[in-house]
């Protein structure tokens, strides 16, 4: 047979499922703490009631989209205030950088959603089908009672977790109880249903049979990170001029030419992603620490010294290796990247915060009607038609005075209204038709074009805004 008809070899590797082993120590129980935190904020934040007066919603944290309104406690934005959400987005992207540079990929093992939901689908696969051994015989064992038993279980938990992501997320977009008897009840729009069904979906899929496919195909962020890291990144690492040569530690077998490492794979049988980090930093690894505990806990049983694996940056290297001390913590944390990515993490806060005490409580724009650009009356008066939009971002209500403050041959007058003044109800919008008049003989009725300022003041009070316009005369 020529080597043209024989078929070439297939780059397609099945993928062997992995089954973690349980591990105890501080990484493992720092991550639980932050499982539970976070999974309880989701979970709890759309049931959270705050008192904002009659006609508001009492949601402490709620996107309305129906009242284009974001509500955060005391914090409300609007839409024309978005930059506040695009402020929040830079401040998280560089948090991302500032975190990866300092401490390599913690928010992908510590805090990612893909990484917490896993740990929550782990725990109920442990629960449900017992520990790594354990799991392995089940998956290897042919199809009976007691696997379909056990299987089924764990998928239809699985599912209602699921179920449970998808549904709170919905209830951050609408009142939380009021949903929630809509949802039951079947009366709630089919969007929520959709959106519910597609997180269960997701969720049970990524969380239960994905896992770290996701972190290594999908997710981008494995590849973007090398960037953001250099050698004073401090990163799981592997001692091997300590750990080499590995192997059994056996009397009388020549056990003292070899290393710490006692080659027993539990950092490999722990590892959530299935990587052995004694090969070496690999893009798989999300640094979740498991793989620490696992050494550690093997190092205190064989009498050897703590920290064959564990944070190091790769600037470390050779002074380790020569036996000298590494540089502190401290130094490879506060240095030159850092310190800039925490100087703009924080001025983009700082500006967030003061723009959010300055920022006033009422809103105008103008936008004039473009056709005709000005219409001439039977008396020669030239007028222009504007189109205002009045918002009254406070928790009362509030007459809004119009006027024109620095053209003496304008006018202000508004249609459907008696005065140049504009009720409007707590958090209540309101667009109104506004003409601006310039009598026949004066300088703004014959210009092309005038500046125009025009104001919104609250009665009673100083505060007021103002928008920039133009007036367009005969031109002659």
């Amino acid at each position: 047979m020529s080597s043209s008809d024989q078929s070439p070899p297939s780059l397609y590797a099945k993928r062997e499922p992995i089954f973690p082993r349980r591990v105890k120590g501080s990484f493992r129980t720092m991550k639980w703490w932050l499982l539970a935190g976070m999974l309880g904020l989701y979970y709890i934040l759309p049931w959270i009631r705050w008192d904002r007066g009659p006609e508001m919603p009492d949601q402490a944290v709620l996107l309305d989209l129906q009242g284009r309104r974001f509500f955060f406690f005391m914090i409300e934005i609007w839409p024309h205030e978005f930059y506040f959400v695009a402020g929040l987005l830079i401040m998280a992207g560089i948090g991302l950088f500032l975190f990866t540079s300092a401490l390599g990929r913690v928010w992908c093992g510590y805090a990612c959603p893909q990484t917490v939901w896993t740990d929550l689908f782990i725990l109920v696969e442990r629960w449900v089908e017992g520990d790594r051994n354990a799991r392995l015989r089940l998956y290897h064992k042919k199809w009976d009672f007691e696997k379909i038993r056990k299987y089924g279980l764990k998928w239809t938990l699985w599912f209602l977790i699921g179920m449970a992501t998808g549904g709170a997320w919905v209830f951050y977009f609408a009142d939380a109880p009021t949903l929630l008897v809509d949802l039951v009840t079947l009366q709630a729009p089919m969007i929520a249903y959709l959106t519910i069904f597609v997180l269960t979906m997701t969720t049970f899929l990524f969380g239960g049979f994905f896992r770290e496919q996701i972190c290594i195909y999908a997710c981008p962020w494995p590849r973007i990170q090398a960037a953001m890291m250099d050698e004073d990144t401090l990163t799981i690492d592997y001692r091997d001029w300590r750990g080499e040569p590995r192997g059994k530690h056996r009397k009388g077998e020549g056990s003292e030419n070899l290393g710490d490492c006692i080659d027993c794979m539990a950092c490999v049988n722990v590892c959530p992603m299935g990587i052995d980090i004694r090969d070496g930093q690999q893009l798989a690894c999300i640094t979740c620490g498991l793989c620490i505990d696992a050494c550690d806990d093997v190092m205190d049983r064989i009498g050897k010294p703590r920290g064959l694996i564990g944070y190091m940056a790769l600037s470390d290297h050779e002074s380790e290796r020569a036996g000298k001390p590494p540089k502190s913590v401290w130094k490879h944390v506060f240095r030159v990247r850092t310190i800039v990515y925490t100087a703009i993490w924080s001025a983009v806060g700082v500006g967030l915060v003061v723009a959010l005490f300055i920022r006033s409580d009422l809103d105008m724009s103008v936008s004039p009607v473009r056709n005709p650009t000005h219409i001439v009356l039977s008396d020669g008066t030239v007028r222009n038609v504007y189109d205002v939009r009045l918002r009254n971002m406070a928790n009362e209500e509030r007459d809004f005075v119009l006027s024109i403050t620095d053209n003496p041959d304008l006018s202000l007058s508004i249609e459907g209204y008696d005065s140049t003044a504009v009720t409007l109800s707590p958090d209540e919008m309101a667009q109104v038709r506004v003409y601006l008049e310039a009598p026949n003989g004066t300088e703004s009725a014959a210009a092309p074009r005038s500046d125009v300022r025009i104001w919104s003041t609250i009665a009673g009070s100083q505060e007021r805004v103002y928008s920039e316009t133009v007036f367009n005369g005969r031109g002659q």
